[in-house]
């Protein structure tokens, strides 16, 4: 005798909507607590977590914030690599970088132990922001300018890579930010470096 085979279109075989077993009710009981564990954790962890940077988000044309990135580049430009300017902001200056596909633009260079006020931005599309090899991790979502005050504490010579597909150029989208040290020269070992900001000393 041959089983019949259930389909989609078949009713779910057995009494499901019977109340749930004693068991079940204690793991949802759990589940549920978890979750608001997990929601309170949110707006705690952000003052206290020391990962979340507190900053100040307004919107903003893409073009004019891009044109005010080539102004900024144009006034502090201390020399280029591969057609990219690189910039060296005296400190306390308000700082740009911009996102376009692909490439970040301009090269930044900063002194260690200085703070400044960064601002990050997109032209075209989103794009990630992520510091490597520490873990900063930033949205740059065009239209919006994400302004957060930065003091890098170690000299080095640092990456920036997009990690939000923004094309088929993704890939090469890598950017500089060169941490001069008090003589003015950044070291090779970016290994004990650290970026301090508002919410994380």
């Amino acid at each position: 005798m041959l089983s019949k085979v259930h389909t989609g279109l078949d009713p779910v075989p057995g009494i499901w909507w019977k109340p749930a077993h004693k068991a079940e009710r204690v793991w949802v009981g759990i589940a549920f607590a978890w979750c608001l564990v997990l929601f309170a954790m949110m707006p705690l962890w952000h003052f206290r977590g020391g990962q979340n940077p507190s900053g100040v988000r307004r919107r903003v044309d893409p073009k004019a914030y891009f044109a005010r990135t080539v102004a900024f580049a144009a006034q502090y430009k201390i020399g280029e690599d591969r057609g990219l300017p690189i910039v060296a902001p005296p400190p306390g200056a308000d700082v740009y970088l911009v996102g376009l596909t692909f490439q970040w633009y301009p090269i930044l260079q900063l002194q260690q132990g200085k703070e400044y006020m960064l601002h990050l931005s997109a032209l075209d599309v989103n794009h990630g922001f992520s510091l490597f090899p520490l873990s900063v991790n930033f949205q740059v979502v065009p239209g919006y300018d994400y302004g957060l005050r930065v003091t890098p504490t170690a000299a080095g010579d640092f990456r920036i890579i997009c990690n939000e597909f923004c094309g088929i150029g993704h890939h090469t989208m890598v950017g500089r930010v060169i941490v001069v040290d008090a003589a003015g020269k950044p070291v090779a070992d970016n290994s004990t470096a650290h970026l301090t900001n508002g919410a994380a000393k």
